[in-house]
């Protein structure tokens, strides 16, 4: 079986490690993405930080969440300062399902360096927004 995206993600998860080994545990998530971001681009990777992705619900824009990560608009990546539960886990398929994009790590800087990957093909999603920045949401409260 071919993995998707193989060298991508060894470069990433590579980069996870490195920032793993120079920081270690115990800093916020914001430490830990500030400096993955870092680690990335100088592997001459193209990154975004905190990209904005709607949530659709019978073709309407309903809510909105922030990725930490996008590597070269083909990898969701959600960071961890704690142990990977499977609320993680549904937390980053939601990501996937509401984005083209297929593949997606949550990476745990916990007191061991760990991570779980996961695929959702696009041909299983229900919705398939390309691009998905739709800007005019706006949230209602109750």
């Amino acid at each position: 079986m071919k993995l998707l995206h193989k060298e991508l993600s060894n470069k990433i998860l590579n980069s996870f490690y490195e920032v793993y080994r120079e920081l270690g545990y115990g800093f916020l998530e914001k430490v830990y993405e500030n400096s993955l971001f870092q680690e990335l681009k100088s592997k001459g990777l193209y990154c975004e930080k905190q990209r904005s992705i709607d949530v659709f619900y019978k073709e309407k824009i309903v809510g909105r969440y922030y990725a930490d990560l996008i590597v070269e608009d083909k990898i969701i990546i959600e960071l961890k300062a704690c142990a990977i539960v499977d609320e993680h886990i549904f937390q980053l398929l939601n990501y996937l399902k509401a984005t083209d994009i297929e593949v997606g790590f949550v990476l745990s800087f916990g007191k061991e360096a760990t991570f779980a990957r996961r695929v959702f093909s696009n041909d299983k999603k229900k919705v398939h927004k390309s691009n998905n920045r739709n800007t005019d949401y706006t949230e209602e409260r109750g």
